[in-house]
């Protein structure tokens, strides 16, 4: 407000017809002296925002002494008149640019930090787990999605003031006095400039470095993936809390003068800090389609889709459409890398060769980091169904059984069909592999463990609910059936020692002579079948306890048979526990042994 002398110094002005030259002009200087006091620039001074309304006073008398000046009709003071104009004029000018000074000045020594609680409030950074980072299928990886903290409410929930609020008052009085001084212009390139610095600002504080598409492009993938979790972390932030708050400052300050302008500014301030963070994800998305890319494009994808009806709220009325339609065209892009990407871990998955089979036949690295992946791939259904839909008419390499599953499973969906085809894909490469064993029975382990590692996984994940029951059920029966096969050809032939034939047509010195060849005969073909099966491995404890069980059941009760009939039979000949060199429990005993991938000899 103004002093007591500025208003006793106008109370005796009459703004009439015939107010004469000289008080004007008086009053002018005086109003101009005011000016001069009011040093918003003098450091040494304590600033208080309510010196600006003081300051807005007097403007608005120079404004009313300048209006009623330009009213008059001097007669023959023609010159002084011009002059007086002029010297308004100039007066009104110099305390405008003061004017914007001062706005400048409390934009900037006003503004007020962010919230941290609203800065790290959907935080996807810490805690986050190292997934499936290398393009080796060597090590059996982590799952890919780390879980989010949801949030609820619009993008208003999450706004915050800017400026303190002492300071937003007189802000805002003073945009409205420039805007209807017609210095419109100069007040909104200086709030824009200014707050495209506090914006740099806050952008510099969410620990994203500045970097151009062929830095990018250029940066190994274990470093940008982690790159990319902070830029998720950012772009959320950034669109949800600085972004959504710089819209609603906009239209506090002008608003109510214009909603254009509020946008305009708006629309100016924050248009180089969203480019530049959308210039990361496109570059991203134009890199090569590499298989461990594949959830750092989904979590990007899900982060830009997720934020797109908030960024069409906040740019729905800016000057054109820039920012929406290079959003779109990012979203698009990792889209398409999306697909792309999905289509070379097939082919990965297909084409991967190992020039030497797994030594003890155990769970190839290729299962494992199959099967996670496509476990990891579940959390994000949804957006692999909205991404693959419109490109499933395409995939013509899809098994004929595979298609006729989707049809009897209820909850089948486009993301589940191409999860069946990677694991019909690592079973074709299994098959593969597996004929560099030059042992079938340890052909049949590795295929058994192969396809139980498989099935295991797909129980206890919510793989079960995108492959079905149908699928658990086949597989159980592959497994088995190679569990079989194994059987057969292992221990087929030690179990023809036990049998009775040759014996009941033979005398009774030819029958002795038969049994000491088949006990000789049973013990070499069991040790020789120990030492090679305890170098063996099946991982899985209770695959090999069941196998072992099987048998054990076979090996035991036919040993036990055979003995009790034919032991009489070698009573009083010389060096018996050559022949006999077992008890059934010691047999038992020793198949506990095999299968532990450490190989022993009797």
């Amino acid at each position: 407000m103004m002093t007591a002398e500025l208003i006793k110094q106008f109370s005796n002005i009459t703004l009439g017809e015939e107010q004469e030259l000289c008080d004007i002009e008086h009053a002018l200087k005086a109003l101009r002296k005011k000016i001069l006091t009011l040093d918003f620039e003098n450091s040494m001074r304590v600033h208080d925002p309510q010196n600006s309304f003081q300051y807005l006073e007097v403007l608005y008398k120079i404004r009313q002494l300048t209006e009623r000046l330009g009213s008059l009709h001097p007669g023959g003071e023609a010159k002084e008149h011009n002059e007086l104009i002029v010297y308004a004029g100039d007066l009104f000018d110099m305390a405008m640019a003061r004017l914007e000074e001062e706005f400048v000045y409390l934009l900037t020594h006003y503004k007020q930090p962010i919230e941290q609680g609203l800065v790290s409030f959907r935080s996807t950074e810490d805690g986050s787990v190292d997934d499936f980072s290398s393009s080796s299928f060597n090590e059996e990886q982590c799952d890919g999605k780390t879980t989010q903290t949801e949030t609820t409410g619009g993008s208003e929930y999450f706004a915050t003031d800017l400026i303190q609020h002492g300071a937003l008052s007189a802000v805002k009085s003073i945009a409205n006095f420039m805007v209807l001084s017609e210095y419109d212009k100069e007040c909104s390139q200086a709030y824009i400039s200014t707050r495209q610095s506090a914006v740099d600002e806050n952008l510099g504080s969410l620990r994203i470095d500045k970097l151009s598409m062929e830095e990018l492009l250029s940066t190994n993938w274990t470093k940008l993936s982690s790159l990319i979790k902070r830029w998720n972390r950012a772009m959320k932030v950034f669109v949800q809390v600085y972004l959504t708050s710089e819209k609603r400052l906009s239209n506090h300050v002008f608003g109510e003068l214009s909603e254009s302008t509020a946008d305009l500014c708006f629309y100016e301030i924050s248009l180089s800090s969203v480019m530049q963070l959308l210039t990361f994800y496109e570059s991203v998305a134009i890199g090569p389609p590499k298989p461990e890319k594949l959830f750092r494009l989904l979590d990007m994808y899900e982060v830009l889709n997720d934020l797109l009806p908030e960024v069409e709220f906040l740019f729905q009325e800016g000057c054109d459409d820039i920012v929406l339609t290079e959003y779109n065209e990012v979203l698009l892009q990792l889209g398409e890398s999306v697909r792309k990407t999905i289509t070379e871990f097939k082919y990965a998955v297909q084409s991967y060769t190992s020039s030497n089979a797994m030594a003890r036949g155990e769970v190839h690295p290729l299962t494992k980091y199959v099967m996670n992946y496509i476990k990891a791939l579940t959390a994000y259904s949804k957006t692999l169904d909205l991404l693959l839909k419109d490109t499933d008419r395409r995939c013509q390499h899809f098994s004929t059984d595979i298609q006729s599953m989707a049809n009897q499973c209820p909850h089948f969906t486009v993301s589940a069909l191409h999860l069946q085809s990677v694991t019909a894909i690592l079973e074709e490469n299994l098959e593969a592999g597996s004929r560099l064993y030059r042992d079938d029975r340890l052909r049949n382990i590795f295929m058994m463990n192969n396809i139980y590692y498989m099935v295991q996984k797909v129980k206890n994940s919510e793989l079960k609910i995108f492959l079905g029951d149908d699928w658990i059920r086949v597989h159980n029966r592959k497994f088995q059936q190679q569990a079989m096969s194994y059987e057969r050809a292992s221990w087929s032939q030690v179990l023809s020692f036990l049998s009775d034939d040759g014996l009941c047509a033979a005398g009774d010195g030819a029958s002795r002579k038969i049994i000491k060849e088949k006990f000789k005969n049973f013990n070499l073909s069991f040790e020789d079948a120990y030492r090679t099966q305890t170098g063996w491995s099946i991982p899985d404890d209770q695959l090999r306890e069941d196998v072992r069980i099987s048998i054990s059941l076979k090996i035991i009760q036919a040993y036990r048979t055979f003995t009790g009939r034919y032991y009489s039979r070698l009573d009083g000949i010389r060096h018996l526990e050559r022949y006999i060199k077992y008890k059934p429990e010691d047999l038992e005993k020793l198949l506990l042994d095999l299968f532990e991938g450490a190989q022993k000899t009797l």
